[in-house]
């Protein structure tokens, strides 16, 4: 099988406790009735022509709509959150951010965040 489907198989098997929190409510398509992938590769051309990718936490692709759930890592991988981003957007990809700790202690507020975005 594809490397790089294992990789998003293994990651969709091992969700942190905030990615199963808002999956419960995205896969219910209570988001605006809008469908939601998980652990979801997206490529993106690279400077030497070939193709890399990142893996969406959650994807929706009629909105290009990226979420991220960050957990403690993301502390140490700022810069390349920020380079990650600035590729996305300039690709036409929206990133929506979330920490741990927020879909953990307040998962309505951050659900009123994607509903905002999607509504807006």
């Amino acid at each position: 099988m594809n490397p790089i489907t294992d990789l998003c198989r293994r990651l969709r098997n091992n969700p942190t406790i905030a990615e199963k929190l808002l999956w419960k409510e995205l896969r219910k398509r209570t988001a605006g009735g809008e469908k939601f992938l998980r652990q979801f590769p997206i490529f993106v051309p690279n400077v030497a022509g070939r193709k890399a990718f990142y893996i969406a936490d959650f994807y929706c692709a009629r909105l290009r709509l990226v979420i991220e759930v960050d957990g403690p890592i993301h502390l140490l991988r700022k810069d390349y959150d920020a380079n990650r981003d600035l590729v996305m957007n300039e690709l036409g990809f929206n990133i929506l951010r979330f920490t741990n700790d927020e879909v953990e202690n307040d998962a309505n507020k951050v659900m009123e965040k994607i509903m905002f975005y999607l509504i807006a």
